[in-house]
């Protein structure tokens, strides 16, 4: 690589805490531009209750045994019908599982046209209610486990640890049969190195574990020198974001990810990405899909066939496409076939399969799946206090009508706006700044 590119922080983003060690910068340019947007998007997020069953290090919900009725939803879903084209749903909330009329709750989503999407931490799942709400209509589900939560299932204390209850939960949806199986990872400076671990565990069950997602960790006391307000007045950043020892000091950014995956598998490589809603340079969701049979991995995709893929979904099915079926994702060979007559990437990988083939590592019976990772760097403050926000967001969802980043949504309950960040020194302006 040699053009010399800012990061997703750009070399201008003086004063905020960066101590990480050095890794190389990513290049956004040469990676596809996801084409989602605010109203055409891949994914949507419908969050139904402020309950949980679990207290994560770092969650920005509050909990509440608040659950939204059957007709608060189908009100949100309208909103959803009116202003925002999508291919999934992702319920959330709190976790969606411990809402009483979850299975009806997935049925409606199923009814209006969306692929559900369960994104819990699994401790309500067993194989009733797994069996009643893949006959609901269940596309699939995104488990989030790791070491910010104190489980009773699993006395974990490191994500490698953490890969049995990992591994139980993909073999139980795999067992359902036609459910994505993916998971979510939050990563602090503390776990960056353990995100190894997970990669390394994901790259033996390419069958089961469709996607792996690290999502990096933020608050705002780690992203420099600033002070917040909202409606005029000042506030504390911790009123809704609060300071964790498992978060560390300093921020992790998605090319640091990159550098320790690409120590597990050199081979790694993304092929799209979201930008910032204020930086052009920034890679907000990064994103890598990888060919692999159970024993061997062929590469990934390249950033064209990334292109054909949401091109041709939009062309023949109305919508970008988000999570893709197992009985898709295990099309492999005959994908890479046919793209590899547009795509020299393809064709690379295809050479990889025949000579696998050939050397007898293989045998026909032995299908190729894809399997995708994906990195969420969530909202950064660029030095002069605008936040760099995931442009498009695919986890936008609905409060009293209108459509707002999922992740501020408590700073919207709060105060009706989001709060904005002023640099120390700086004279606060008499009215309140437009929000992001």
């Amino acid at each position: 690589m040699t053009t010399a590119v800012r990061d997703e922080q750009s070399d201008m983003n003086k004063g905020v805490i960066d101590p990480m060690p050095e890794a190389p910068a990513l290049t956004p340019q040469q990676y596809y531009r996801l084409p989602w947007s605010l109203t055409d998007n891949g994914i949507s997020w419908l969050e139904v209750t402020d309950a949980c069953n679990l207290a994560c290090e770092g969650c920005y919900r509050p909990h509440h045994d608040n659950h939204k009725s059957l007709e608060e939803i189908a009100g949100e879903l309208e909103v959803f019908k009116r202003t925002r084209k999508s291919d999934c749903m992702s319920l959330a909330g709190g976790d969606p599982l411990v809402h009483p009329q979850i299975v009806e709750i997935v049925r409606m989503v199923r009814e209006g046209g969306w692929k559900p999407i369960i994104n819990t931490n699994g401790l309500a799942l067993g194989h009733k209610l797994l069996a009643k709400l893949k006959e609901a209509g269940a596309s699939g589900f995104t488990f989030h486990i790791d070491t910010t939560q104190t489980r009773k299932d699993s006395a974990a204390e490191t994500e490698a640890d953490h890969n049995a209850l990992r591994t139980r939960f993909a073999k139980m949806v795999a067992a359902a049969g036609g459910m994505s199986c993916s998971f979510n990872q939050t990563v602090s400076v503390n776990t960056l190195d353990q995100v190894k671990d997970t990669m390394a565990w994901a790259l033996q069950y390419p069958d089961i574990v469709h996607t792996v997602v690290f999502i990096l960790y933020r608050s705002p006391s780690l992203t420099g020198d600033f002070d917040f307000y909202a409606n005029g007045q000042q506030i504390t950043e911790h009123e809704h974001y609060d300071d964790s020892a498992w978060g560390g000091d300093s921020l992790v950014k998605a090319r640091h990810v990159v550098a320790k995956l690409r120590e597990v598998d050199p081979d790694f490589e993304p092929s799209a990405y979201l930008g910032g809603t204020v930086d052009p340079e920034a890679t907000k969701w990064l994103i890598a899909a990888r060919m692999a049979s159970k024993n061997k991995g062929f590469g990934y995709v390249s950033p064209r066939y990334m292109e054909y893929l949401q091109i041709g979904h939009h062309l023949f099915k109305g919508t970008w496409l988000s999570y893709s079926t197992p009985k898709l994702l295990q099309r492999g060979r005959s994908t890479t076939a046919i793209f590899s007559l547009l795509d020299k990437g393809m064709r690379k990988i295809g050479k990889r399969y025949l000579g696998a083939m050939g050397n007898h590592e293989l045998s026909i019976k032995d299908k190729m799946h894809m399997q995708t990772f994906t990195i969420i760097q969530p909202v950064d403050l660029l030095p002069d206090g605008r936040a760099n926000m995931c442009d498009g967001c695919p986890d936008m969802t609905v409060h009293d009508g209108k459509l707002y980043w999922s992740c501020r949504l408590e700073e919207i309950k709060s105060y009706g706006c989001f709060m904005h960040a002023v640099p120390k020194g700086c004279k606060q302006p008499a009215k309140p700044a437009l929000s992001d």
